[in-house]
């Protein structure tokens, strides 16, 4: 089976920008968006073989996600069950017979680590969340966690410990959350692998120059470790600020 999860950041615009080539193209069991910046009704999107399931924020034009599968699931859920968590669409879970696919989008800490204080206490809830699931099957989460563990998950880690996305709180938050039993799947296969970034800034070229940060992962919980088959970074896809990610499972 084949996963790929994508911040779209405005799935309007990424549709613009070739969103559909590239579905069409890559003919994937699940597809995951975060971002998707749109409310109910605000777009159609034929997908033929496929159930779409979306999450709306409550605010216009903000957050969201969505997934795309040619598998019907046993049950969706939006949310964490936290009306605190669960006024921005940051979750949908699909249940299956032997998984649960969770995709999420976590929320960013902000410019001044204004948000950090909330970052924390969604960090621990959504890991008490994703802990309910692995108690009765495997779960694989994917999306935009908004943090890059290590130091080479970005390019330029000494000037950015202060950062969103690479505070020491942060990346602990991530530790804790693989030491419960997870795997970050790009690393299982390529754990010295540098330059591989999934979101580069708009400013200054970065992604011209590749300066960017890897913050889009698969997760899965160590269950599911050997039928693990591959992972991969499609940083050739435009269309976003971010580029594809994707799984491959037996």
């Amino acid at each position: 089976m084949k996963f790929i999860s994508w911040n779209v950041n405005g799935i309007r615009a990424c549709v613009k920008k070739g969103f559909m080539d590239y579905f069409n193209s890559m003919d994937t069991d699940f597809f995951c968006l975060q971002e998707t910046k749109l409310q109910e009704g605000q777009i159609e999107l034929e997908l033929n073989g496929y159930h779409q399931y979306w999450n709306y924020a409550v605010k216009k034009g903000y957050s969201g996600t969505a997934i795309f599968t040619k598998h019907k699931p046993l049950k969706v859920l939006y949310g964490l069950d936290i009306e605190e968590h669960d006024q921005e669409g940051r979750v949908i879970t699909l249940e299956y017979d032997d998984f649960y696919l969770v995709t999420v989008y976590t929320p960013n800490a902000k410019r001044g680590l204004e948000r950090l204080d909330y970052r924390m206490v969604w960090e621990d809830d959504f890991r008490a969340y994703i802990e309910t699931l692995k108690a009765k099957k495997g779960v694989i989460v994917c999306g935009d966690l908004n943090v890059a563990h290590k130091e080479i998950d970005l390019k330029n880690p000494k000037t950015n410990t202060k950062n969103a996305g690479f505070t020491p709180e942060e990346r602990e938050k991530m530790t804790t959350l693989l030491d419960h039993g997870y795997t970050d799947t790009f690393r299982y296969f390529y754990p010295d692998l540098t330059d591989a970034y999934s979101w580069w800034s708009y400013m200054g070229g970065a992604r011209d120059r590749n300066v960017g940060w890897r913050i889009d992962y698969f997760i899965t919980s160590n269950d599911l470790q050997e039928r693990l088959e591959g992972a991969e970074i499609h940083s050739e896809v435009l269309g976003s600020d971010h580029c594809p990610v994707v799984l491959y499972l037996k």
